[in-house]
């Protein structure tokens, strides 16, 4: 019996082997790869980075930085302290009658501005001026019997010298004289006090400025005791704006007042933008404000235009002092960062130095300069960020022609 026997099966040697070699391919592809790309960002010029305002990175060899520049100058830099602050009327009066009675007329156009003592209303007067002519009676029949009594005082007087009458008599007599003369004064103050009525009756102005709406209708009746009163009126002409300064500005402050400097204050609108009045700094209040470390003070305007209205809210710019005479330069060129406060100086060479400086007060655009420039040095006030010191610069003719 013939058996056939399979021979047993051998692995695929040719795919292992296969396998194996792509295993060692890969690291040296993965390798080359690698120098490719690191021969490609070797290529590439370098570029300094900026990292903001003030922190000049390396310089560059190959570029040039097209920059404007100005120069220093020297002028003049106020020092002005800002705040927010409310107009406030000088003087706000509730009108209202000081007597009872009914209101027979409205003299006044409500917004209107008024004059002091001009009339704004009347209160019916015919019950007063009755009163009056009652106690201008009383008062001529009681000055009647001070008069008689008198008369028989002085006859007295002459009989006692005669001895024809008691002393007891001309005592009698000069009592009642007194005695009269108090009563009459006591009508004399009745009369006095219907005519001050009378007058009451006309309600006039008591401070010029601008009336409000009305409060009370014609045909009411209005007495002493009403809260609302007939109209409010507000003086605007002039008028002042209450504002407040941190406590570290008023030992400055005080300085300069005790001198007697007149310091003169701009009201602007709530954007800051638009100039509402100039005036002057009326006074300080007498104490600092716990709560917020400030002190209150009271700026007074003219306001003939009316440009200030009663609590309106204003920025306030109060002008403390001018610093005469120093070294300026734009804004735009001071640099802040790691080197400190610092400009950019353009040299002659076409370079710039880092230049560092102390600055002062600023204004209008322009920052004064203590320390570290001199009148007429350049400085880079366009292009900065990305300039390093000794770092090369274009400065284009029409930079200059502008800047200059």
């Amino acid at each position: 019996m013939d058996t056939h026997v399979e021979p047993p099966l051998k692995p695929d040697i040719s795919v292992q082997a296969g396998t194996g070699k792509g295993r060692r391919i890969w690291p040296w592809l993965l390798l080359v790869v690698l120098v490719v790309a690191a021969v490609i960002v070797w290529r590439q010029p370098w570029k300094p980075s900026s990292g903001g305002k003030g922190f000049p990175g390396p310089p560059s060899a190959q570029s040039v930085q097209s920059v404007a520049v100005a120069s220093a100058t020297r002028g003049d830099i106020p020092i002005r302290l800002t705040s927010l602050g409310t107009v406030t009327s000088l003087a706000t009066v509730t009108v209202k009658s000081q007597i009872s009675g009914y209101l027979t007329e409205i003299h006044f156009r409500e917004g209107r501005m008024v004059r002091k003592g001009d009339l704004l209303a009347q209160v019916d007067p015919r019950s007063y001026e009755a009163l009056l002519a009652q106690y201008q009676g009383t008062l001529e029949k009681d000055q009647a019997l001070l008069d008689n009594a008198r008369l028989d005082l002085a006859r007295y007087q002459r009989l006692i010298k005669e001895d024809s009458t008691s002393k007891q008599t001309v005592d009698t007599a000069a009592a009642t004289v007194r005695q009269y003369e108090g009563t009459v004064r006591a009508d004399q103050a009745q009369v006095d006090t219907q005519k001050l009525n009378l007058a009451y009756c006309r309600i006039v102005a008591p401070v010029d400025g601008r009336v409000g709406l009305r409060q009370v209708d014609v045909g009411n009746y209005v007495t002493a005791s009403d809260t609302d009163g007939i109209v409010v009126v507000t003086q605007i002409e002039p008028i002042s704006v209450v504002f407040t300064l941190p406590e570290d500005s008023l030992r400055q402050l005080m300085k300069r007042l005790k001198a007697g400097a007149q310091l003169s204050v701009i009201a602007y609108d709530r954007t800051g933008v638009e100039k509402l009045a100039e005036g002057k700094l009326d006074t300080v209040d007498n104490q600092i404000d716990t709560t917020t470390g400030t002190v209150k003070l009271r700026a007074q305007f003219a306001n003939v235009d009316g440009s200030l209205f009663p609590n309106q809210f204003v920025n306030v710019s109060l002008l403390l002092d001018t610093l005469s005479g120093v070294i300026t330069v734009p804004t735009t060129a001071v640099q802040n960062g790691t080197p400190g406060t610092f400009v950019y100086l353009a040299n002659a060479d076409n370079t710039v130095s880092l230049r560092k400086i102390t600055t002062g007060a600023s204004s209008d655009g322009r920052i004064a300069v203590l320390l570290g420039l001199a009148e007429g040095d350049k400085v880079v006030v366009d292009g900065a960020d990305h300039l390093s010191d000794g770092a090369k610069i274009n400065i284009p003719a029409a930079s200059k022609l502008v800047t200059q």
